[in-house]
C-alpha cells in the first residue's frame, strides 16, 4: 500500500506528482529543486545555496516520513553544468555522516525552471 507524503517545509509540486510515496519501508522522493517553500522563489544565483536548498527540502521529505538522511540508500543528482560538480558535492556531502548512499550524477541538458541541480533520493525506514 503507497502513502502520499507532502509538507510544507518543501515546495510544492509544480506538476502532477507529488513530494514523495512511501510504500511499506522505502520512500521514493520526487526531484528537488531550489524553490523556496515559504516565497516561492527560486534560488538560483549561487550553487551552493542552491543545493544546500535542494538537500533542506529532502531532509524536510524525510523528516515528515519519519526518516532522515542516515535512512537514503541512493540518490539521483542532475546538474546541468558538470563543471559546478566540486560545490555541489561539497554541500551534498556535508548531509552524511557516514555509510553514504550509491548515487549517479548526470549531466543534462535542461532541467525544470532551468535550475543548476535537481536531486532525488530512495530511503528506507
Amino acid at each position: 500500500m503507497k502513502k502520499i507524503i507532502n509538507t510544507s517545509g518543501a515546495p510544492a509540486p509544480i506538476g502532477p506528482y507529488n513530494q514523495a510515496v512511501l510504500v511499506g519501508d522505502t520512500l521514493y522522493t520526487s526531484g528537488q529543486i531550489a524553490i523556496d517553500p515559504v516565497t516561492g522563489e527560486l534560488l538560483t544565483d549561487d550553487i551552493k545555496i542552491e543545493t544546500k536548498r535542494v538537500m533542506d527540502s529532502l531532509g524536510a521529505i524525510l523528516k515528515e516520513a519519519g526518516m532522515d538522511f542516515s535512512n537514503i540508500i541512493k540518490c539521483s543528482i542532475f546538474i546541468s553544468d558538470m563543471r559546478n560538480f566540486a560545490q555541489i558535492n561539497e554541500v551534498y556531502g556535508s548531509y552524511f555522516m557516514s555509510d553514504f548512499p550509491a548515487r549517479e550524477t548526470v549531466e543534462v541538458a535542461c532541467l525544470p525552471k532551468n535550475v543548476n541541480v535537481e536531486i532525488s533520493c530512495i530511503a528506507v525506514s
